[in-house]
């Protein structure tokens, strides 16, 4: 079981609300009203951890291992929420999320392959801690500074602990993690070629409720995040590359290949599907 030493390792570097946050140190006059508003509607997205968490737990009925940990990660990305909403309780308390606003990012998603959903959560941790790097830069506000660059290193441990259950999957279902994880990386790591942010709090996951069936479409500003990322916090082509760096640095390790671009992880995607046999019990991957 990895439950036990995710525990301890994560345990070990948790950081205190009250006491690692310098919220002595505020400067009002550094937070503009743009600011403050984005800090409102980042509070709403992490809040969606609950919704994640009850799909996780779902579609993972026949993995206590992985149920287990998911305490953690809910535990730990319910406080983003907290930690920004404690942020705005304090210097902007006209801001903070109401109840309703919250709930709101509460619903269903529907079911999908535990294996794909997997990778891209890892995708998404990866995109985030390059999301709050950059938010951290952005600011100048030292306060909500820190609390972003405490979330992005907790994004970047979350990463690290669903590589770990990727390797473990990998041990355990060999081809077929590997075709869910080749398959998801590529669209993950194609970001450049969509006009929308690829996170997963920005798919499409309940076909009952489109178009309000992504978490973003749920906030009190649904357009908010394209505006973020293009417009505030300036997530440029160039922290683009360093994400797609990154998965795929981590896919080269996870398959034991050097994928230095998409399209080499897409080829390498193919091959598995030529590859793969109906004894396996794994449908072919579309090409």
């Amino acid at each position: 079981m990895l439950y036990p030493e995710l525990f301890k390792q994560l345990e070990a570097v948790r950081w205190d609300m009250d006491k690692d946050i310098p919220w002595a140190s505020f400067d009002a006059s550094k937070l503009t009203e743009e600011q403050a508003q984005t800090i409102k509607m980042n509070a709403i997205t992490e809040w969606a951890a609950l919704p994640a968490t009850e799909m996780f737990l779902r579609d993972n009925r026949d993995d206590s291992d992985f149920s287990a940990f998911m305490s953690i990660w809910f535990f730990e990305e319910q406080k983003h929420s907290l930690v920004l909403m404690e942020y705005l309780r304090r210097f902007r308390p006209d801001l903070v999320p109401t109840e309703a606003e919250l709930h709101e990012v509460r619903f269903e998603f529907e079911p999908a392959p535990a294996l794909e959903t997997l990778m891209l959560h890892f995708c998404g941790e990866i995109r985030l801690n390059h999301w709050y790097r950059r938010a951290s830069e952005w600011h100048s506000e030292p306060v909500i500074k820190q609390i972003y660059t405490q979330l992005s290193q907790d994004e970047a441990r979350h990463g690290g602990a669903y590589l770990r259950y990727m390797k473990r999957a990998i041990q355990k279902f060999g081809d077929e993690a590997l075709a869910a994880f080749s398959k998801v990386g590529v669209l993950m790591a194609s970001a450049r070629r969509t006009a929308q942010a690829l996170h997963p709090t920005n798919l499409h996951v309940n076909k009952a409720l489109f178009p309000r069936d992504t978490v973003q479409s749920r906030l009190p500003d649904p357009l908010w995040l394209e505006h973020w990322l293009d417009t505030q916090i300036k997530f440029d082509a160039v922290w683009e590359s360093k994400v797609v760096e990154r998965i795929l640095h981590n896919m080269s390790l996870l398959m034991e290949q050097s994928f230095k671009t998409v399209q080499e992880l897409n080829r390498y995607r193919k091959s598995l599907s030529r590859d793969m046999t109906p004894a396996t019990g794994t449908a072919p991957v579309a090409s």
